[in-house]
């Protein structure tokens, strides 16, 4: 039989996406031939190694509209002159490049959501900007010849939108059965991991860290790099607030597991945050540390079986309620970990690469 060969697209410079890493790296071991098209940006590291090949597309712009501009038209002659029988664009931000030189090309259309594009703050304040994105939703969404999201609200909800299945592959880590020892820092810390853009509620979370016994690690950067950092000097918490700064997944596996709990609350700034269940959430378990989530859905959902993580709201005085209740009731924060390991045994990529495989081989 003859190897199918399957391009998959994205925006980001490849190094840190870890869903795609996995996405890429379960379908190659499935007989697949894949490649990963991304983009490279001057900062950009070189590419690691993978069983997957990968390519980056260099741009003149780097952010803006003229840079989706340019990207898109890449993408788009890329896609023409490479031989694939499955493309598959993530998120509506190649979306446009791939249905158009897919269905020229006679190949299946494969559309992955990581999120509710056009209900993302930064797209949401901008309203013309908006409405150029639902067009754009509206129009190619219901040509795929498959979907797939990452949480069950927004399965459900883009189900309802356009009539067509949406089947769920959420984004949790590989399981790995014999984890290395972990050595415990002398000094508790507190982890923040992904972008530092707005609606993640961090200068909450510093200013909460002021009033609790806990050092706070920042891994990630973003477009409040800047404000977020003066934040901290401003406050005197220099020695206080670690930031991290861009690290490797490898790397960052070994600080989640070191820490004593995991940040995840986002504010309600649209639907796409409302129903999200990002990947950190599931880092966390993983690495057994228990977390602070918001109550939305699908944290309610796995919090409601499991309890891995202390449910509370976004607010100063919230954030250092559930630190507090996790630093000094030692019997609930076990019992949390304890959940933990129970929980990675149902949320895992082994269970959620079956799913994906079957996906691609129905088409």
């Amino acid at each position: 039989m003859q190897i199918k060969k399957i391009i998959f697209a994205v925006t980001n410079d490849l190094n840190n996406d870890q869903r795609m890493h996995k996405i890429c790296g379960s379908l190659q071991a499935a007989g697949y031939k894949v490649l990963l098209v991304g983009r490279s940006k001057r900062s950009s590291k070189p590419l690691s190694a993978k069983s997957f090949n990968q390519i980056r597309l260099s741009c003149f712009f780097e952010k803006g509209k003229l840079f989706y501009i340019e990207y898109n038209i890449r993408l788009f002659f890329k896609l023409i002159f490479t031989p694939a029988d499955i493309v598959c664009t993530i998120d509506l931000d190649t979306i446009v490049p791939c249905a158009i030189a897919g269905k020229w090309k006679g190949c299946k259309l494969v559309y992955d959501a990581h999120e509710y594009f056009t209900e993302v703050p930064e797209v949401m304040h901008r309203p013309a900007i908006q409405k150029t994105w639902r067009w754009v939703e509206q129009r190619f969404v219901p040509r795929m010849d498959a979907c797939y999201t990452v949480s069950q609200s927004l399965a459900d909800l883009f189900h309802e939108k356009y009539r067509i299945p949406f089947s769920l592959i959420i984004n949790a880590p590989i399981l790995v059965k014999d984890p290395e020892p972990i050595t415990i820092p002398d000094q508790r810390y507190m982890l923040y991991q992904g972008a530092l853009n707005m609606g993640r509620g961090l200068e909450m979370l510093i200013e909460a860290i002021k009033q609790v016994p806990i050092r706070l690690y920042i891994a990630g950067e973003g477009d409040l790099s800047e404000a977020l950092r003066q934040q901290v000097k401003n406050s005197g918490l220099t020695d206080k607030v670690i930031f991290l700064g861009m690290i490797s997944p490898e790397e960052l596996k070994k600080i989640t597991a070191a820490a004593f709990l995991g940040y995840n609350l986002l504010e309600n700034l649209g639907l796409s945050y409302y129903f999200s269940l990002s990947n950190k959430f599931f880092d966390y378990i993983h690495a057994c540390i228990p977390g602070i989530s918001n109550h939305f859905p699908e944290y309610e959902r796995i919090n409601s079986a499991y309890e891995v993580a202390i449910l509370t709201n976004l607010s100063v005085s919230e954030i250092v309620l559930s630190i507090e209740r996790a630093l000094k009731d030692k019997t609930y924060y076990e019992s949390l970990v304890e959940n933990c390991k129970i929980a990675k045994q149902v949320f895992n990529w082994q269970a959620e690469e079956k799913k994906l495989i079957q996906i691609y081989n129905a088409l």
